[in-house]
């Protein structure tokens, strides 16, 4: 389990600490040097780096012709910066991979979001977060290339507050929301002592039918 301190420090204030924790233990790696290599769905093998150095250097062979993952959120080491070689040791940093990361993946839950209309049942939660961690997973959602999309604003998942949209139904000082907000940050938490149901065997059924 990731340092409560460091989930509180450095992820990204959009999303609640409970709800990184799941994205953590779905996608994530305890080791924040960890680099995975993929190429036409193939797990490339190397040596495990033992440094920054080591792996900012396994990121600069592979990134550009494989699919990179790097770090405690296995962020995608091409959604980091123009120059992969000069940011290749700062996002293995657990901090700022974790800023990084939890910000991106914020992003990813904004499109989530606004595909399922800004829902205000708590009960949507689940699979608004399962769907999520599946296009982090897969790099895509309903067809459309979720790290390289336009990240659309408003709130991510239940967070309502003045940005959220008009068609949220909610008005962020109505009391209303108030208790919403409050049974949406329960329902986060209890996120923390249920198990994910996400069926990871369908990245490979989505693969392979060409999805």
């Amino acid at each position: 389990m990731l340092d409560t301190a460091l989930i509180k420090e450095c992820s990204d204030p959009s999303l609640q600490p409970a709800i990184v924790e799941q994205f953590l233990t779905a996608v994530g790696s305890a080791d924040p040097l960890a680099v995975t290599v993929t190429i036409g769905g193939r797990l490339v093998l190397f040596p495990k780096p033992n440094t920054p150095h080591e792996a900012a250097a396994i990121i600069r062979e592979h990134v550009g012709h494989a699919v990179v993952r790097v770090g405690l959120t296995q962020l995608p080491a091409e959604v980091t910066s123009a120059d992969v070689g000069r940011s290749s040791i700062a996002i293995v940093d657990p901090c700022e991979n974790l800023r990084n990361g939890t910000a991106m993946f914020a992003k990813v839950a904004r499109i989530v979001t606004r595909w399922y209309g800004y829902p205000t049942n708590r009960e949507v939660l689940q699979p608004m977060l399962e769907d999520s961690i599946f296009a982090w997973m897969t790099g895509r959602f309903e067809g459309l290339d979720i790290f390289g999309a336009v990240d659309p604003g408003g709130p991510t998942f239940f967070r309502l507050d003045e940005d959220a949209p008009k068609t949220s139904g909610v008005e962020p000082e109505d009391p209303v929301a108030g208790s919403q907000i409050q049974s949406f940050d329960q329902s986060a938490a209890d996120l923390g002592t249920a198990g994910m149901r996400i069926d990871l065997t369908r990245i490979g059924a989505r693969e392979s039918s060409g999805l």
